[in-house]
């Protein structure tokens, strides 16, 4: 069970310049030493500005290079997938808490950072303990931001409960804590945005979330085939007319159910035009007379085509 948790944010670390030992200064500004199951928490703004990458360069440029793909697009805002994996407005690039007139991208490997941060922790302190980093993201269908953990030390990022049952008998199936994202925000509560405090020591956590061989913050990445939201509403139907061969990683795969004659079918009339697949080929026959029949021949065309991308299928289609 977990007991009374003590949040602690670092204070005195100060502006942070390109190569700058990190951990070192963390350790020289704590209040108190760390002890054994201790998590620091520590923002990939930081992480960055050690790294040296701060830049006056053009923002949209770096918005380009950070961006695997994009995921929805309102005017200037875009929420892209970054190459880490993490689905984030303008692919956190920031231009706060940094010098007027630059920008600063995402460490390229968070997870890979926050194990150095820890092994020279560990090193300085002499005792077993964890790294988060995190950075500040949007979520779908709720107003304002919290932070998230991008990478992971020697915590394991999340719990599975599954098969485990409740207290009135019912199993768990899909019930799976966060906890690194729990800690991120929890974190972030402490620091505060404008504090000029982005070190933060959380104590009191459970023991057996601390492995030294636990998987990063990666894992909290939900793959793009089972990813359910993988492009924004408006984007989905841009993507389902478009000719862009790229478009497809953001629906999710296929399901056994997703019967693509049956939902080509709907609405048309059979009278008119009939509709099969053999081997990857879709065929569109026309079996009515008059134009009408044509008119309907290009109308289930279009919608195979919408239906084929939204399914990816890769299908050819034909009209006879």
């Amino acid at each position: 069970m977990t007991g009374p948790l003590t949040i602690r944010a670092v204070d005195g670390i100060g502006e942070i310049e390109p190569g700058d030992d990190l951990a070192g200064i963390v350790h020289a500004h704590l209040a108190e030493p760390l002890a054994t199951g201790d998590v620091v928490v520590v923002t990939s703004k930081i992480v960055s500005k050690a790294a040296g990458l701060a830049t006056r360069g053009d923002r949209d440029d770096l918005l380009v290079a950070e961006t695997d793909r994009v995921v929805a697009r309102r005017g200037a805002t875009r929420i892209v997938r970054t190459h880490h994996g993490l689905t984030l407005a303008a692919a956190g690039i920031d231009a706060s808490n940094i010098a007027a007139g630059t920008v600063i991208a995402l460490p390229p490997d968070p997870d890979a950072d926050a194990r150095i941060l820890r092994d020279r922790l560990v090193e300085l302190s002499g005792v077993e303990i964890a790294v988060i980093v995190t950075d500040t993201a949007g979520r779908a269908w709720r107003v304002g931001q919290t932070d998230i953990a991008i990478g992971a030390a020697g915590i394991h990022p999340s719990l599975s409960f599954d098969g485990v049952t409740d207290p009135y008998g019912n199993p768990l199936v899909v019930t799976a804590p966060a906890v690194a994202d729990e800690i991120a925000g929890a974190a972030d509560l402490v620091a505060g945005k404008l504090g000029g405090r982005p070190v933060v020591v959380v104590s009191g956590l459970p023991v057996e979330l601390l492995d030294p061989s636990a998987a990063g913050a990666a894992s909290l990445i939900r793959d793009e085939d089972g990813d359910l939201f993988g492009l924004g509403a408006r984007d989905a139907v841009l993507a389902a007319v478009s000719d862009d061969v790229e478009v497809s990683r953001g629906f999710p795969a296929a399901q056994a159910d997703d019967d693509l004659l049956a939902l080509a079918r709907a609405g048309v009339d059979p009278a008119l035009v009939a509709v099969t697949e053999h081997d990857g080929v879709v065929t569109i026959t026309v079996v009515g007379t008059g134009s009408g029949a044509h008119v309907e021949a290009g109308r289930l065309l279009e919608r195979v085509r919408v239906l084929a991308r939204a399914l990816r299928r890769d299908v050819t289609i034909s009209v006879v």
